[in-house]
C-alpha cells in the first residue's frame, strides 16, 4: 500500500487525507499544533483508519511516495526541501483536487487582493445559469472537498462540477505546478507574502505561472502594477477598467469596461454597475472581471444581471454587521494587509473609529497611513503589532491611537469613542494577519460580529 502524508489538519488537509484513503493509499497527517479542536479531529479521523500526528513536525521519511502540503505551510520548509531532494513527490492540496477534477474547466482567480469577491461574484453568475459551480480554495469548500464530494454518494453536493471556481493565493500556486485553469483571473498586484517569497519579482513571477497555465486571461487593468507590467505577456488577453473604453489595454472589443453606468463586455451593454449593492470603487472592478470572465464561458447577460442584483456580498469583507445608535459597524477582516485595509477604509463614510493590528506583514504602509489622516478619528490597536502600529502613527505626527491589546477592549471602546466623536463608522480592518490572537481571520471576523451584537439594544 502506497504511503502518504499530509502537512496540515485544516480543512484542506482533512480533505487530502479521505481522498487518498478512499483511493488506496496509507495516510498519516500532522499538525505542529495540539489544540481540543485537533484533538476531537484525530478521533475522528483515527476511526477512519487514518493516523495523526499532534505536536509535531514533518520530518521527510524514506518510505513515503507522496507529500501533500496545506495551503498554510511554507514550500521552502527544510523538511520539504528534504522530500523533494530525495526524490518524494510533493504536492500542494490545490494541485491533487486538481489532478482529481480536471475534467471540469476550472476558473482559477488569483491577484493580492479581491480574490475573493470576484470568485464569489464569478460562482453566483455561473450557479444563476443553472450550472453547478461551487467555490473552492481559500472561499466556500477546500478543493479536494469537491473531489471527494462525487464519491460521496448519498450527499446532496455529490454531483460532480460543471465548472470548478477557485481562488488561489500564491502560496497554492507555488505548489501546484500541473494546474491549468480554463480561465485565470488576475485581480491585482501589490507587496504581499514577501516575508515568504522574499522578493517582489518571486512573488509576480508565481501570480503570472498560473495566467500563463490558462487558456484565456480576464486581467484588471487599472491595477497600476499589471497595467504597466504583463501587457505584452497576453496581447489577447480581456482587460478591464472603469475608467472607460478609451483607457482599456489591447483589444477594446475582447475587453470590459463602463459607459453611461453599464458594464460593457465584448462590444454589448450586459449590466447596470449601480445594481451591485457593495461600497467602494474596487467592488467595480471585481464587477466587471466577473462579467468578463462569465461571457467568455458562454454564459448569457440575463443570468449576469441577476446574480448581480441578488449577491450579497462576502462575509468578513466590508460586511455590515448592525447599525446601533446610528452608527454602522462592519466587518473588513479579510484585509489582511495594507492595500486591502486602505481600500476598505476608503470606501466607508467618514469620520470612522478604525480597529487594527494583529500579525503584522511586511509592505508599503504610506497610503494607508494617508487615509487614516484623512478620514479615522481614533485608532484602536490590537494584537502583537499594536505597539509597532502606535510608534508608526507618532511618527507620521498622529496621536490619535489608543492600544487595546484585545477585541473585546477595542469593541467596547470604540462604542464609547465613536458616540464621542459623532462617528458614522466603526470599522475592523486589520492591515494584519491574524496568527497572533485567532486562527485565521474568519475567526477574528466572528469575535468581532459576536461583541458587535452583544452590545446593549438602542
Amino acid at each position: 500500500m502506497p504511503k502518504a502524508h499530509i502537512i496540515g489538519l485544516g480543512r484542506s488537509g482533512v480533505a487530502a487525507a479521505r481522498l487518498l484513503k478512499r483511493q488506496g493509499w496509507q495516510v498519516t497527517v500532522s499538525d505542529r499544533n495540539s489544540t481540543d479542536s485537533l484533538r476531537q479531529q484525530q478521533q475522528q479521523l483515527e476511526t477512519e483508519d487514518i493516523q495523526v500526528q499532534l505536536g509535531q513536525s514533518f520530518d521527510a521519511l524514506d518510505s513515503l511516495e507522496l507529500v501533500v502540503v496545506s495551503p498554510g505551510v511554507r514550500w521552502d520548509l527544510p523538511a520539504l526541501v528534504r522530500a523533494r531532494d530525495r526524490g518524494i513527490e510533493t504536492i500542494g492540496e490545490m494541485e491533487l483536487a486538481w489532478r482529481h477534477l480536471k475534467f471540469a474547466p476550472w476558473v482559477g482567480v488569483t491577484g493580492t487582493n479581491g480574490k475573493t469577491t470576484t470568485t464569489a461574484l464569478i460562482a453566483a453568475i455561473f450557479q444563476a445559469a443553472g450550472l453547478h459551480a461551487p467555490a473552492c480554495g481559500n472561499i466556500g469548500y477546500a478543493a479536494t472537498e469537491l473531489a471527494l464530494n462525487p464519491l460521496d454518494r448519498g450527499k446532496e453536493t455529490a454531483k460532480p462540477p460543471d465548472w470548478v471556481i477557485a481562488e488561489i493565493s500564491s502560496y497554492q500556486i507555488e505548489s501546484s505546478s500541473s494546474l491549468a485553469p480554463q480561465i485565470g483571473v488576475w485581480t491585482t498586484f501589490t507587496p504581499d507574502h514577501l516575508n515568504r517569497h522574499a522578493t517582489l519579482e518571486n512573488y509576480f513571477q508565481i501570480k503570472a505561472s498560473l495566467l500563463r497555465r490558462s487558456q484565456l486571461q480576464v486581467i484588471n487593468g487599472d491595477d497600476p502594477y499589471l497595467r504597466k507590467t504583463v501587457p505584452d505577456l497576453w496581447p489577447d488577453a480581456c482587460w478591464t477598467s472603469v475608467q472607460g473604453k478609451s483607457e482599456l489595454l489591447g483589444n477594446p472589443e475582447k475587453g470590459v469596461y463602463i459607459e453611461a453606468g453599464w458594464a460593457i463586455a465584448m462590444g454589448e451593454p450586459i449590466v447596470q454597475v449601480d445594481s451591485l449593492r457593495m461600497p467602494g470603487a474596487h467592488n467595480l472592478q471585481n464587477l466587471l472581471m466577473a462579467v468578463g470572465t462569465a461571457r467568455l464561458a458562454g454564459i448569457e447577460k440575463d443570468a449576469i444581471a441577476e446574480a448581480i442584483a441578488n449577491f450579497p456580498g462576502v462575509p468578513h469583507r466590508l460586511e455590515r454587521i448592525r447599525t446601533w445608535q446610528g452608527i454602522d459597524w462592519i466587518n473588513d477582516s479579510k484585509a489582511t494587509n495594507y492595500d486591502a485595509a486602505q481600500v476598505g477604509l476608503a470606501s466607508v463614510d467618514s469620520p470612522v473609529i478604525l480597529i487594527a493590528g494583529g500579525e503584522a506583514k511586511d509592505g508599503d504602509d504610506s497610503a494607508w497611513l494617508q487615509t487614516i489622516e484623512a478620514k479615522v478619528a481614533r485608532v484602536l490597536l490590537i494584537g502583537n503589532a499594536a505597539d509597532a502600529f502606535a510608534h508608526r502613527l507618532e511618527q507620521v505626527g498622529n496621536s490619535r491611537y489608543e492600544i487595546a491589546y484585545g477585541m473585546e477592549r477595542a469593541v467596547s471602546r470604540a462604542a464609547e469613542l465613536a458616540q464621542e466623536h459623532g462617528a458614522r463608522v466603526v470599522l475592523l480592518s486589520p492591515a494584519c494577519a491574524s496568527f497572533d490572537q485567532y486562527p485565521n481571520f474568519e475567526q477574528r471576523g466572528e469575535h468581532f460580529r459576536e461583541l458587535c451584537l452583544q452590545l446593549p439594544s438602542e
